[in-house]
């Protein structure tokens, strides 16, 4: 088994360590979505439909299994409002065991389940009364989180929406990740719907129980060139800092980190040709997990933090290694500075239906996408083997 031997530090106490997943990406015949309509539309963008994506919604044991005997002890992943809510105001009891089982097996396994509620993907009746434009979705979302009430009993950890910057910061809401985040310029007024619909779920979820509940934002790591200080904070306001702030009064954010975006007079600045960059096209940047954390304890004043997800879209999985070994020493050093952090989980468990295409690879788990087979890399035990040693990679 590949190991970490360099400098090491110890993690906090009870620190989570995991991988994650979201429903639309592994479960496959998702076909309930708006976003299914979008990829198998005729005028559609989309190069390669999910499809059975890694047909996880039958495989999920052993997925868990697998993430389980490499040492790792949490797994994100997200349950689908497409699948628990067919059509506006019918719920499916048996979705709902569906996913319950899932929490179930988490426990079975000793690994502690984070669950998310809205990642990306709505129904088809949603989208087609307008999505995050339909007049009355923050009632929608906040029936649909009490629906989802029913089978978190025992669940510590629950996201209410993932990324909400990149859904309203992208045209009509499609994610296009291999070429890029593209902004059209973000709406304030969705960002303030979604923030609402936000509120109204962690207020739910604070009435059920023991629940810690937050959403999840993509950190871009904006940094400014020379005389640019004034654009970077305008530019990233409405794209990052917002849903920042938004987080104040919740129990933990979560972290999402990949890569920095640089910001000259006009905006964004390409980087050279000859940077090292990764399947989907981002700069190499592992530093930018510890440039991320910093930046959300600032704008939240202190919010608990949990990165929920962080990865490299590589086929080099000693590559893979790397990365995440030198965002973990970004992590460490966070920690060191003082920074809340509750836990790692990496992105993402398996390689997956990226938004388009089965190209970029983020898992820790490569799947065989005609045969469903699942060989874990070398990487998903080196990470394991941190884990199970409660141990950072130290600078």
């Amino acid at each position: 088994m590949t190991t970490y031997t360099g400098p090491a530090t110890g993690a906090p106490d009870g620190f989570l360590w995991g991988a994650s997943t979201a429903a639309h990406q592994i479960e496959g015949g998702n076909v309930n979505t708006s976003h299914w309509e979008f990829e198998y539309a005729d005028d559609t963008t989309v190069a390669e439909p999910s499809g059975d994506a890694c047909d996880s919604y039958h495989r999920y044991p052993e997925d868990i299994a697998l993430l389980a005997a490499s040492g790792l002890r949490a797994y994100r992943f997200s349950i689908e409002w497409a699948r628990i809510e067919p059509e506006k105001g019918v719920v499916s009891r048996a979705q709902l065991d569906h996913y319950r089982r899932m929490i179930d097996t988490c426990r079975d396994a000793g690994v502690e389940p984070v669950v998310t509620l809205h990642h990306f993907t709505v129904p088809r009746w949603q989208g087609r009364d307008g999505g995050w434009y339909a007049d009355d979705v923050v009632d929608r979302f906040r029936r649909y989180t009490e629906t989802a009430t029913r089978i978190l009993d025992d669940v510590e950890w629950v996201v209410t929406i993932n990324e909400p910057n990149m859904m309203v910061n992208q045209t009509e809401a499609k994610i296009d990740t291999e070429q890029g985040v593209n902004f059209p310029g973000p709406s304030p007024h969705v960002a303030r719907v979604i923030a609402d619909a936000h509120h109204a779920a962690t207020e739910v979820l604070r009435g059920f129980g023991g629940v810690k509940s937050g959403w999840t934002v993509a950190n871009q790591v904006y940094q400014a060139l020379p005389g640019s200080e004034r654009k970077r904070d305008e530019w990233g306001y409405w794209r990052e800092d917002f849903y920042l702030e938004q987080a104040r009064n919740d129990d933990f954010i979560g972290v999402q980190s990949y890569l920095r975006t640089i910001i000259g007079p006009d905006g964004p600045v390409p980087f050279p040709d000859d940077v090292e960059r990764t399947l989907t096209g981002w700069e190499y940047y592992p530093e930018a997990l510890g440039h991320a954390l910093r930046h959300t304890r600032e704008v939240t004043g202190g919010v608990p933090m949990l990165v929920t997800e962080n990865g490299m879209a590589t086929a080099d999985d000693a590559r893979r290694i790397d990365y995440t070994t030198g965002a973990l020493q970004g992590l460490a050093s966070a920690v060191a500075d003082g920074c809340d952090i509750r836990g790692y989980l990496h992105w993402s468990l398996l390689d997956n239906y990226e938004w388009g295409s089965y190209r970029p690879t983020f898992g820790l788990v490569h799947v065989d996408h005609d045969t469903f087979e699942r060989t874990a890399k070398p990487s998903l035990g080196w990470l394991g083997d941190l884990a199970r040693r409660n141990v950072l990679p130290a600078a």
